[in-house]
């Protein structure tokens, strides 16, 4: 990260951060991934690094994670998230990587380390197979793609 003598905003509190992009197919169910150390599934996406906008981590995780090179389309929700044990208050970005087709998923390379599994999952699917906050994140997002708009979240619940 790059700071400057005299800048007031080295000093400003600082927010962890993470994007993820929805991914669909063509009846309207998610690509959901299942990671080697986690018990729950999550969309694909991971944290922002130091000096890299949420849009620019959002395309390199994909990369990394699937092995797509793509540019992430329209910004679907934000989420802020409160502090809880063991993490710190978090925004994350949600970004919509629409529809994908059978040739694009029968390339998809998963990292062996990271990554267990992927799995085209309907609404209900994703409710058992993701945290109750990611759950909630990805309905929101899911929702926001039959619109133009973005949806702001706080702890995965619409506010606006």
């Amino acid at each position: 990260m790059t700071t400057f003598a005299g800048d007031y905003t080295a000093a400003l509190p600082r927010k962890r951060m993470g994007s993820g992009v929805l991914f669909r197919d063509v009846a309207n169910r998610v690509l959901l991934l299942e990671p080697t150390y986690k018990d729950y599934w999550e969309l694909p996406g991971g944290a922002v690094e130091g000096d890299e906008s949420p849009h620019d981590a959002a395309r390199r995780e994909v990369e990394e994670e699937l092995g797509l090179a793509m540019s992430p389309g329209r910004l679907l929700v934000v989420d802020w998230v409160p502090p809880r044990p063991g993490r710190t208050e978090g925004v994350m970005f949600v970004y919509d990587g629409g529809l994908l087709d059978a040739k694009a998923t029968a390339n998809l390379q998963l990292p062996a380390d990271e990554l267990r599994s992927w799995a085209w999952c309907t609404p209900a699917e994703s409710q058992q197979r993701l945290s109750p906050l990611l759950a909630r994140r990805v309905a929101a997002a899911l929702e926001a793609t039959a619109g133009t708009v973005t949806y702001y979240l706080e702890d995965g619940k619409r506010v606006c």
